[in-house]
């Protein structure tokens, strides 16, 4: 038998704790906004996006719809549930593969270059359609306003 590890997750948020990120996003979206490549992979029923997020730099997500996995390699404090200004608060360091539930909104800040991997199964056959699937929200991407780079293989 396998054995089953606890690993780091990211829960889903209440109204409360996204109604904080929003207005953290707020004051995030006065400041220059750097321009962000997102790469899209559709590819044998899962849809893949992956980001590069630069040392220093501060980003809100859009409000995901979807569970997905992340996939993480860098250092990044990410504000989710609870505590006292924005909402809670996890570190990740390194290389990490996180469960992440849907109905969060996060906020996120890169202390090193950071990538982050997102992942869900769709049926979708194009980008646009993929992200229509994981947020309501889909003119807060980064993939609406920076260069993307996509590979669809139909398989």
């Amino acid at each position: 038998m396998i054995p089953v590890l606890a690993t780091p997750s990211i829960p889903a948020m209440s109204d409360e704790a996204i109604g904080r990120v929003r207005e953290f996003e707020k004051a995030v979206m006065q400041r220059e906004q750097m321009p962000i490549v997102t790469r899209h992979m559709i590819h044998a029923g899962m849809y893949a996006r992956t980001i590069k997020i630069p040392a220093g730099v501060v980003i809100t997500g859009a409000l995901i719809k979807r569970a997905t996995i992340l996939i993480m390699n860098g250092c990044v404090h990410i504000a989710t549930e609870g505590g006292e200004q924005v909402g809670g608060e996890q570190v990740f360091e390194g290389y990490n593969i996180i469960a992440a539930s849907a109905h969060r909104k996060l906020a996120f800040f890169a202390h090193t270059d950071t990538y982050i991997t997102a992942i869900f199964p769709t049926e979708a056959s194009s980008v646009t359609d993929a992200e229509s699937e994981m947020t309501d929200e889909v003119d807060l991407l980064v993939s609406r306003h920076s260069e993307n780079i996509a590979q669809i293989t139909g398989e």
